[in-house]
């Protein structure tokens, strides 16, 4: 089964002079293994949405490595990759005037040939896709006209007729409600396919991923389960905030809440 490890990955942005206060990834190591559901969690700005671009072969690391199913990613084509890793991010794509159930049958592309036409096979995980997310009465209407939470659940979708081995998501839960958020979740965590994701939400995170990395400053400073991780010490040093940290009385997983100065 497939898992995604990266080791010792060192990137800075285009265009940086080597002045001290530069950001940049340094020696960024994390495994995702067969199944998990990983969570990145760190302070905006700290490097999630650049290491999981140099996992998702984007921008290329300086140093380090980058292996899918024991082979390097930055060796293998551009199609090789997209037939085994699906992404989505923050931002929405140009749909060009696309239907909903068009965006969701882009997610096929990488398993087509050039001039290959959809099959009754590419139909139907399209609509199975869209049911996933509950999107299914959507399939005609324009993309463009649709809420930034059922703009996020058909990227999901599309990702989900990819057939990927890795899920990686950044930031997946920015526009939904509460209600989409859990159920989009959910559905990741039933996937049950290597999941790697940046999470902005502390609860989120530790109510859903199997195990988490903390990025500060462009350097992974802990990981571990969220019970190992997340610890008011940990929160105080890397978000510069007091919490109270006990366990959720219905589901055992660390629960978070913010101490705010009135």
């Amino acid at each position: 089964m497939t898992s995604l490890t990266l080791t010792e990955l060192a990137w800075t942005p285009p265009g940086h002079d080597h002045c001290v206060h530069r950001f940049q990834l340094r020696d960024a190591s994390l495994l995702v293994g067969a199944g998990e559901f990983v969570g990145l969690i760190g302070p905006n700005g700290s490097g999630k949405t650049s290491l999981l671009r140099c996992a998702y072969r984007f921008s290329k690391p300086e140093h380090g490595d980058v292996q899918l199913e024991h082979q390097n990613v930055w060796k293998q084509s551009a199609k090789w990759c997209a037939q085994r890793i699906a992404v989505v991010l923050q931002e929405f794509p140009d749909a060009f005037g696309l239907r909903v159930d068009e965006v969701v049958a882009m997610g096929r592309t990488p398993h087509k040939g050039l001039f290959d036409n959809d099959t009754l096979h590419d139909q139907q995980l399209v609509r199975s896709a869209l049911a996933s997310v509950g999107m299914q009465d959507f399939e005609d209407h324009a993309f463009a006209t649709l809420s930034g939470g059922e703009k996020q659940r058909v990227i999901l979708a599309r990702a989900l007729a990819q057939q990927p081995q890795l899920l990686i998501l950044d930031e997946p839960t920015n526009h939904l409600d509460p209600r989409y958020q859990l159920e989009l979740l959910r559905l990741v965590k039933r996937l049950n396919i290597a999941t790697l994701a940046s999470i902005h939400d502390l609860n989120l995170a530790a109510a859903f991923c199997d195990r988490l990395y903390v990025i500060n400053h462009g350097r992974i400073v802990a990981s571990g389960t969220p019970h190992e991780v997340l610890t008011v010490a940990l929160l105080r040093d890397v978000f510069a905030v007091e919490a109270l940290i006990d366990t959720h009385p219905l589901s055992g997983y660390p629960r978070i809440t913010w101490i705010t100065q009135p």
